[in-house]
């Protein structure tokens, strides 16, 4: 497998992810990097960001993470790491084959940052993000804090089970 190959695994990742939040979020692709990794021009890895553009409530934070850690779980990803921090939450997990390595962050105003960074592979060119993100793209730009309010995940209503 080359960096292009595994890139577009780390998008397939980012854009599932995602795409089994309901309601659905607005989020967007961030600064990709790829490099040498091994000490050796012939291996690379790439990393892949995305970031949440709608605006999660402290009161939702937890319902997200728990929805995309469930999803993570039901598709074979195993959970490397969990961070139960109140104001910034983490979750972490991996793919079984060790291929991809992903994380979700919670910073600053709870925006949630998906990192999706892949194993050594051979080196290769790498394009930009091939999947679309769900509402205003600011790949090459400054993304900003979260800027999109939706009825449920903005809301300060708490959770009921």
């Amino acid at each position: 497998m080359d960096m292009q190959e595994a890139a577009e695994k780390a998008d397939a990742l980012v854009y599932r992810t995602f795409g089994a939040v309901r309601p659905p979020l607005e989020w967007t692709h961030d600064a990709s990097d790829h490099g040498g990794c091994g000490g050796s021009d012939e291996y690379g890895d790439v990393t892949r960001r995305a970031v949440v553009m709608t605006k999660v409530s402290a009161e939702r934070r937890g319902a997200l993470l728990g929805v995309i850690e469930r999803y993570w779980k039901k598709t074979g990803l195993k959970i490397t790491k969990v961070v139960s921090d109140k104001e910034f939450p983490e979750v972490y997990a991996e793919t079984e084959d060790g291929l991809l390595r992903t994380g979700l962050v919670v910073g600053g105003q709870g925006q949630f940052f998906l990192d999706v960074q892949t194993a050594c592979v051979r080196t290769s060119e790498v394009k930009a993000p091939g999947t679309q993100a769900r509402g205003h793209s600011y790949y090459g730009k400054d993304v900003p804090r979260p800027n999109v309010t939706d009825p449920f995940w903005s809301s300060r209503e708490p959770v009921t089970p």
